[in-house]
């Protein structure tokens, strides 16, 4: 696909409207794997849009996402022999099930040959259907992990709880093991919350980790919620508006833990108001207004571009 190898995210000609309103419009960019990359632009310039777009809440209009050089979200196209599949399939199936029960099958018979005729059918269709975005789960599973800009956490859960959440889309063990509580169960919820005790060291979080997460201090909830990102193991996390809220201690706390993050072999793409954050540990920022990109390039680059100081004078920072 001629994707440079260095790129662990691209986006190419991407476009997600809602009612006719483009939120985002013809829009490429790409994030380098090993890097701290920024996403600024003024309210409602369509970064959190873009953030789930590329975690598969959104599908896009037009355009398509790649992620370590493989689509993970594309629009959805029909093609046009479906339509008369499914028209045939309409017609056919009282048919053959009147042809066979006119041969003597009997019903019995004939209400299975008909179901397996449906069901081949659909499993044809579905084989075949161009497939479009996948579904944030299963863009979890292959390396992509975000937080939010209000913290959703499980409040009722203890701190320990909400990080082993996010470890989910990797457990080996499924229903049964679950079910009869099996060795391997058991030793893999013992490994489980080793790492999540690591994880939560790593971000900065101390005391009762068996405690509610609503009893933490809201710094706290935030590196509580991007300690539960990085639970899944993600390659590549996305974070959405970190530094909202913090105080200057906090938000210190913050910048050298996200530079923790990718010293740690995680790749960072986020959106953030804070100038000084975005300044200060970015290796890339890129701007958005109206859906579009109108700049991109090292933080000093940026800061001094005509067009980015058009659009916050123009419409009011964030």
């Amino acid at each position: 696909m001629g994707h440079n190898t260095e790129e662990i995210l691209t986006v190419k000609n991407l476009t997600k409207s809602f009612g006719g309103l483009d939120a985002l419009k013809d829009l490429e960019l790409s994030v380098e794997r090993g890097q701290i990359v920024s996403l600024i632009g003024p309210n409602g310039a369509g970064k959190t849009t873009l953030f789930n777009v590329i975690t598969g809440i959104y599908e896009p209009t037009e355009g398509e996402i790649y992620f370590r050089g493989k689509p993970i979200s594309r629009k959805r196209r029909r093609p046009l022999w479906f339509i008369p599949l499914i028209v045939a399939t309409m017609v056919l199936i009282p048919v053959v099930a009147y042809m066979f029960a006119r041969a003597g099958f009997g019903w019995l018979a004939t209400t299975g040959i008909t179901l397996f005729f449906v069901g081949a059918v659909s499993v044809l269709g579905w084989v075949m259907m161009p497939k479009g975005s996948l579904s944030p789960d299963r863009v979890s599973y292959l390396g992509i992990s975000r937080t939010f800009q209000n913290i959703r956490l499980f409040n009722q859960m203890s701190v320990l709880e909400n990080v082993l959440m996010g470890m989910y889309t990797k457990t080996r063990s499924g229903f049964w093991d679950a079910l009869f509580n099996t060795r391997g169960k058991v030793k893999e919820d013992r490994q489980a919350i080793k790492e999540a005790i690591k994880i939560l060291k790593f971000v900065g979080i101390k005391g009762d980790y068996n405690s509610e997460a609503s009893s933490l201090p809201y710094g706290e909830q935030r590196r509580l919620e991007i300690a539960r990102a990085l639970a899944s193991k993600p390659n590549l996390i996305l974070l959405d508006e970190p530094a909202a809220g913090m105080n200057p201690v906090e938000t210190k706390d913050l910048m050298e833990l996200i530079g923790r993050i990718r010293d740690s072999g995680v790749t960072v793409f986020l959106i953030e108001h804070d100038m000084k954050v975005v300044m200060g540990i970015s290796d890339k920022v890129s701007v958005l207004d109206y859906g579009r990109k109108i700049a991109e390039g090292t933080p000093e680059e940026v800061q001094n571009d005509p067009r980015v100081i058009e659009a916050y004078l123009g419409r009011g920072g964030e």
